[in-house]
Order: structure tokens, then sequence, then C-alpha cells
């Protein structure tokens, strides 16, 4: 496995450094930085602090925030954006966009760990225009077109 080094801030004492859970880990665990337990209701979103800034060493990766299956499947708590984009050159402080899809509150608890920290390979594309397109067997067969169900 391929190792970069990735700077991070504490820009408040309490926060926690990103941690893998296993030695085999994609991704860094988050923790929320609260005062007090956050409570969400369902279908409410909150913007949870994690009191952390990081430097990626390039422009040639991205820092992806995804949420904890274990969160999402057994309460609903999920990332109100899908997946959080963090750039290159973003320095600010990582904050988690959550969503209660559950059916009931779920409170988060101050340290406890939200969204996890995914650093990927990344490169630019040069958009080029065309009146046609390559050819293909899918063609412009879009959603469910492969038979797969």
């Amino acid at each position: 496995m391929q190792r970069k080094t990735v700077i991070f801030k504490r820009l408040d004492d309490r926060a926690q450094a990103p941690a893998y859970a296993t030695p085999g880990a994609a991704a860094a665990d988050l923790c929320a930085l609260l005062d007090a337990p956050l409570t969400v209701a369902p279908m409410q979103r909150v913007l949870v602090p994690t009191g952390l800034a990081i430097e990626l060493p390039g422009a040639d990766c991205v820092a992806l925030v995804y949420a904890r299956s274990g969160l999402s499947i057994k309460h609903g708590l999920c990332m109100a954006n899908g997946v959080g984009v963090i750039d290159s050159d973003y320095r600010g402080e990582l904050k988690v966009p959550m969503i209660n899809l559950g059916t009931e509150a779920y409170t988060i608890a101050p340290g406890e760990r939200v969204a996890q920290l995914c650093i990927a390979p990344v490169w630019q594309a040069d958009f080029v225009a065309a009146a046609e397109l390559s050819d293909t067997t899918r063609g412009e067969g879009g959603f469910g077109s492969t038979g797969r169900q």
C-alpha cells in the first residue's frame, strides 16, 4: 500500500487526529468536536465540526469524506451531500454535513467517530468538445440497461 504524508492542524486542542481503525482500512475516522452532545432529529441536517484542517501533499490527490456505514445502517445518519470533496488547496476546518434519514432522533456524543476520510489520486481533464462520440456496445443505454438488477 502506497503511503503519502498528509499534514493536519488541530484548530482546537481537543480535536482528535484522523486514525485508521485497522491496518487494512481504506479511510481514517473523523471525530466530532462538540462542547455537548448534539441531537439530530429525523430529516434534520447538521454541520459537525472536527476541529481539524489538512494539507494534502499536492494537486494530484483529493480527500473524500464518507459516512460511517454503522451510523448510516443502524441509525440513518448519513452525509447530507453524499460525499464530501476536500480539494488540495482548501485549508479550512473539516466539517461533516450530516442528515438523519432514520425515524428516531440520534445523539452524537463529543468525540464520536462521525465520518471517514479517504485520500485518493485525482487528475484534471482537458475537456474537448466534439460533434460525435465513439460507438460502444452499450451506446446510450442508461440506468439498468446492462440487464443487471
